[in-house]
């Protein structure tokens, strides 16, 4: 079996095929059966690079009981989310213009780099030393969230890329990971806390925990990567990009005019005039026996470039441009759907979320209702797979039907010290509806995109998808702070816990001490009046006796 590749001069030469490149040269290749995902290690592998893309930013939402101490009086929950999302919305831009230039593998390999040593740097120079003041500090770990927001938005965004070649539950299985991770550190950040006692100690076996965890996830990206299973479809969306269409109307030829021409066969719709050379076949047309006839021994040409290998000059700019355009017009109605989705999961989570106060549960409320949301979430992304019954129309009625539970959410918090919805189970209910929700819409549009357009714009409709994903986190995100500054700007004329229960607290107190009283003055008078007649007694006994 032999590759080919092109010299300086643009010609084929035969060499010996690398491994992952096999697939591409087999004449029958569009026959062949796709080999099996056997146990399903590679879905399994791709549930972890979801979850490993998404645990450093969930590791530092889950620690926010640790950092709430650190910086006390400070949005320090709505910082850390909001530099995450502006950071990656801007890191997703970079990442849909530089898709041409750096191959898949190299931006997932950054992804993962960066943030592992990000995380150990986190948890060993400032958690552990505490190495900083508390003002450098907080820079230092809104810097470190930044950092860690550039790789795992690359990843990220390469990853749905990624699986954009595969079949659709692939990218069902990045999603499930996604919410994984955030089931995983919200039930890890909870056991830490009940084994550790101490806050500090707890948060450094957390973040020590979600380091490891990277790292596996890591290690298994390069167990699947060079399997038959991934190497198949990579190779079926390769094959797609370089196809080569014969346009008989095309006044330039079939190769571009600026290329180096080996030759150019040059098709006529009409015979030519006599004495005139042609290539037409006289079986079909008779008037062309009337010229004299060749055979085409060999044409050799080159082919147009793929999108992915165009450069970077302005016609491969403007192939770029019109390749986007092209899958924009085939599923923009996914792209508003998913947009809209997180814009209104990111405007109450994790910030809002994690304001809603309870008397009974204090700081383990907000690790409760995160723990709800990522639960329902995974569920939520489980469920998608089924997901034929979600047309386009659906899909976005129900992502804008979900902005209600902005403002129901926030009515768990106002007004302060006396919210509308006071009890705990109405924020918990809404969380449950919230995570549910975010693992369906968060999904379906993301499979489906990648099913209504060409293979050879797969990877493209992956980076496509994701860029408005992060469109709607960063969008989100604003309206959070915004939300936030309300929130600040209440002043609550209620401490907090309602000082209806203050008040009857010390009601029942003082009736407790007055009753007290009552009876000890009773007491009191009871033992006195006793006294008193057991004396008269006494004396009388005694008048008696005397006479």
């Amino acid at each position: 079996m032999e590759d080919t590749s092109s010299d300086a001069h643009g010609y084929a030469k035969l060499v010996k095929p690398r491994r992952q490149k096999e697939y591409n040269n087999r004449t029958t290749f569009t026959n062949l059966s796709p080999p099996v995902d056997a146990y399903n290690a590679v879905y399994l592998a791709f549930v972890m690079g979801g979850a490993g893309f998404l645990l450093p930013y969930n590791s530092f939402i889950m620690a926010m009981d640790y950092f709430k101490v650190r910086y006390p009086g400070t949005p320090v929950v709505f910082d850390l989310s909001l530099v995450y999302i502006c950071v990656a919305f801007l890191t997703v831009l970079a990442n849909n213009l530089l898709l041409e230039t750096i191959s898949l593998n190299s931006r997932i390999n950054f992804g993962y780099i960066m943030s592992f040593i990000t995380l150990i740097f986190v948890v060993i120079c400032e958690v552990w030393w505490e190495a900083f003041g508390t003002a450098t500090s907080y820079s230092v770990n809104l810097f470190a969230v930044a950092v860690v927001s550039i790789g795992c938005t690359v990843q990220q965004s390469s990853f749905y890329g990624y699986t954009s070649m595969l079949p659709p539950k692939y990218t069902q299985a990045v999603m499930v990971g996604e919410s994984a991770s955030g089931v995983f550190t919200s039930t890890v950040r909870a056991l830490t806390r009940l084994l550790i006692n101490e806050l500090r100690g707890s948060t450094v076996y957390f973040f020590t925990v979600s380091a490891s965890a990277v790292a596996t996830c890591f290690a298994m990206y390069h167990l699947i990567r060079r399997t038959d299973f991934i190497q198949f479809y990579m190779a079926l969306c390769e094959r797609a990009k370089t196809r080569i269409t014969l346009e008989p109307t095309e006044d330039a030829g079939l190769i571009e005019t600026t290329d180096v021409q080996y030759g150019v066969l040059k098709i006529q719709t009409s015979p030519p005039p006599t004495g005139s050379l042609s290539f037409a076949n006289p079986a079909y047309e008779p008037s062309a026996a009337t010229a004299p006839t060749y055979k085409v021994e060999d044409v050799v040409i080159r082919g147009r470039q793929s999108i992915s290998q165009s450069g970077v000059g302005l016609a491969s700019i403007k192939r770029g441009l019109h390749a986007r355009w092209e899958v924009t017009k085939s599923i923009y109605p996914y792209m508003i759907s998913i947009c809209v989705a997180y814009f209104t999961t990111l405007s109450v989570y994790p910030g809002i979320i994690s304001e809603v106060v309870s008397c009974s549960l204090g700081s383990w409320m907000p690790i409760y209702m995160m723990e709800i949301f990522n639960g329902a979430d995974l569920i939520g992304k489980i469920l998608a797979k089924n997901n034929k019954s979600w047309t386009q129309r659906r899909l976005i009625t129900w992502s804008f039907g979900r902005l209600f539970l902005i403002p129901l959410m926030v009515l768990c918090i106002l007004p302060k010290g006396r919210p509308f919805f006071h009890t705990e189970v109405t924020p918990f209910i809404l969380s449950l509806i919230l995570g549910l929700s975010n693992g369906i819409l968060g999904s379906v549009p993301m499979i489906q995109a990648a099913t209504k357009v060409e293979d050879r714009y797969r990877e493209l409709t992956g980076n496509m998808m994701t860029l408005l994903y992060m469109f709607g986190l960063a969008a989100g995100s604003f309206v959070a702070y915004f939300l936030q500054n309300i929130l600040k700007n209440r002043v609550s004329s209620y401490p907090p816990c309602s000082s209806d229960i203050t008040h009857l607290n010390t009601t029942i107190s003082s009736l407790i001490t007055s009753t007290t009283t009552v009876i000890s003055s009773t007491s009191t008078m009871m033992t006195t009046l006793t006294s008193t007649l057991s004396t008269i007694v006494d004396n009388f006994t005694q008048t008696e006796s005397s006479r």
